[in-house]
């Protein structure tokens, strides 16, 4: 088959490199036929610290999905995240130039450039600009005004920028490992593809992506994000609360996370004891598997308590009837949901990926959101485009020129 056919998304992680491949099939659906992971120290909460490890990693990484799905590699589409990620809401306004009044794609055109048109430092770059609503002649609600007559035209858009640096460090990472970037997309909305359904979107709906060195925030309203942020807590400080606190390195520390955490005291049997690896010549011990969720609970709460305060400052907490998805590695964690309900007052699930074919089992873990939702982004584009992607051309105002995509997809 060839590599044109193929879709990859590769989530660059501060703990993990996550490689997902894509194929279309003959009826031009897209199935994953290829995972790779492998742990990543490259990165510092979300930004590429070392760029040799970073690459090691992204190589041994899409290997391993090369190796499962048989197929070679050339290009990816790949995420962005890190505490640079900023998002702000924005509104333009423009006469409609036709005599007819008709508004047309150029009047379209015009109303997000004038939208997008804010100042923002030298130092960061435009990677979205998302349409959440249009306005004719003071009537709002509208998704798509062409062809409706009118006389002014008003668009209200979600404009997210990151760090030049940032980026530019990521794409040099991935060419260097010999792969082409096709897109670089911030790793909150490829999440929100693979695990939110578009009611979810339109009721209203936090997702929450808990990730190793960093919690990436999106707020949907109306069906269209209005809110993008990054905690810079994730699973390692969960994992530095245990090492410090049982006094026991952190490698032990990881794994008694992952065997034995819980974040939610009620979900967890008193007499439930659990094995304290012996360190150091020390012999191994047992303690109450309470003492650890006593570690976990509050640092996670901590962090909900974070979002819920930014949500409340905005507003936007009255606005999630479709509830708080949670989702990537972190949200595996028992009793991440109930302790979420607890915190926000809303119903809250685990965001899995939705299901698109072939290695079903394997992919549909929360951990593989982000990768698994760049396979959906270029999906997206493929059909919408009618062909896989050609590797974007860096504008001037950012990573090809994603307004238009996103307009595309808006309409």
């Amino acid at each position: 088959m060839p590599v044109d056919d193929l879709i990859v998304g590769l989530d660059i992680g501060t703990t993990k490199v996550c490689a997902v491949i894509g194929e279309l099939n003959d009826a031009g659906r897209v199935e994953i036929v290829g995972i790779g992971t492998t742990p990543s120290d490259g990165l510092r909460k979300g930004v590429v610290i070392n760029i040799e490890s970073t690459l090691k990693a992204v190589t041994k990484a899409i290997e391993s999905a090369e190796m499962m799905s048989g197929r070679e590699v050339g290009s990816v589409f790949t995420g962005i995240a890190g505490a640079h990620v900023e998002g702000i809401n924005s509104r333009g306004v423009v006469a409609v130039s036709g005599r007819d009044r008709e508004i047309n794609n150029e009047d379209v055109r015009r109303v997000i450039d004038a939208a997008r048109a804010v100042v923002i430092p030298m130092d960061r770059e435009v990677l979205h600009v998302i349409p959440q609503e249009f306005i004719v002649d003071d009537q709002g609600g509208i998704k798509n005004p062409l062809d409706m007559i009118g006389i002014r035209l008003e668009a209200e858009v979600h404009i997210i920028t990151g760090s030049v640096t940032s980026a530019q460090n990521l794409l040099k990472c991935v060419n260097r490992a010999g792969f082409r970037v096709k897109d670089i997309v911030l790793e909150s909305i490829a999440s929100s593809k693979a695990v939110l359904s578009e009611e979810e979107k339109e009721l209203g709906v936090l997702m929450i992506d808990l990730g190793g060195g960093t919690t990436d925030v999106l707020v949907y309203v109306e069906g269209a994000p209005y809110h993008t942020d990054v905690v810079a807590v994730g699973g390692e400080q969960v994992t530095s609360d245990i090492s410090i606190v049982l006094k026991t390195p952190s490698e032990f520390a990881e794994k008694l996370k992952l065997e034995s955490g819980c974040c939610y005291m009620p979900l967890i049997d008193p007499s439930e004891e659990i094995l304290l690896p012996g360190v150091g010549g020390w012999p191994s011990a047992s303690i109450p598997r309470t003492e650890l969720c006593k570690i976990i609970q509050p640092r996670m709460t901590e962090t909900f308590a974070l979002i819920r305060e930014k949500m409340l400052k905005k507003g936007y907490l009255n606005h999630l009837r479709g509830g708080v998805v949670l989702t990537g590695g972190g949200s595996m964690m028992p009793g991440a949901a109930e302790l979420a309900k607890n915190v926000f007052g809303v119903p809250a699930r685990i965001g899995y990926p939705f299901e698109l074919g072939g290695l079903v089992p394997e992919y549909r873990n929360p951990m593989y959101s982000t990768a698994v939702g760049l396979v959906m982004y270029g999906h997206e584009l493929a059909v919408r485009d009618n062909a896989v992607p050609s590797v974007g051309k860096r504008s001037k105002d950012g990573f090809g020129d994603k307004f238009r995509n996103w307009l595309k997809e808006f309409f």
